[in-house]
């Protein structure tokens, strides 16, 4: 049995990541929330992962931190999911897209922080935010346009990127944020799908605050 470690269900968008690829693919797992920014936070997340970091896959005797590790270990050791395109080049571009949304959109992941029991009023953002926007949005549209005729997604079948997407997903809902008419379809798809509805009352009912997270 795959266990994954992870954050408040709530406010961890790294976290969200592999547990909603896992879910989402129908791979059967256990998660362990290990409650954020407590005193004993980081201690209890050394027991399990080597950053004291969340998310933390444990499969047997190996560790896999780090969300996009995590979620290509999962791809690797369940081929029959088709987890990332069959197509060697769009395969190389959804890797592409995915680790640019692992490593960038630094405004946006500062000026909204993740928030899955909230929602704000429509507001003006800084311009290193609408550049992100603008960015997503592209990319999102793009991909919509020329893979909607194979499905939902963005390459037409689920896959890792829309999982490393998601909370992009999930933070234009709580922030009321633009998106092209393609871009934003795409995002209420994925927010109505079961297992984000699972993931946003699961952080509902958590009991943990985190000041940070509630602007």
């Amino acid at each position: 049995m795959l266990r994954l470690i992870i954050g408040n269900k709530a406010y961890s968008s790294w976290s969200l990541r592999p547990w909603f690829l896992l879910r989402q693919a129908g791979i059967e797992f256990e998660d362990q929330v290990v409650p954020l920014y407590q005193p004993d936070s980081r201690e209890a997340l050394l027991r399990y992962s080597p950053t004291g970091k969340v998310p933390c896959l444990i499969d047997g005797d190996l560790t896999i931190w780090e969300s996009l590790a995590i979620c290509e270990y999962v791809a690797e050791q369940f081929p029959e999911k088709q987890l990332w395109p069959a197509d060697r080049a769009l395969r190389a571009e959804a890797r592409a897209y995915a680790s640019e949304m692992h490593a960038g959109f630094f405004a946006l992941r500062q000026h909204c922080p993740f928030n899955a029991r909230r929602q704000f009023a429509p507001r003006e953002w800084p311009a290193d935010v609408q550049s992100d926007l603008v960015r997503i949005g592209q990319i999102w549209s793009d991909l919509r346009r020329r893979h909607q005729h194979l499905g939902p997604f963005l390459y037409g079948q689920f896959s890792v990127v829309d999982a490393m997407f998601v909370p992009v997903a999930s933070r234009a809902r709580t922030y009321a944020l633009p998106l092209p008419e393609l871009a934003q379809g795409y995002a209420d798809m994925l927010l109505d799908l079961p297992a984000m509805r699972e993931w946003y009352a699961a952080g509902a009912a958590e009991p943990w605050v985190v000041p940070g997270s509630e602007p």
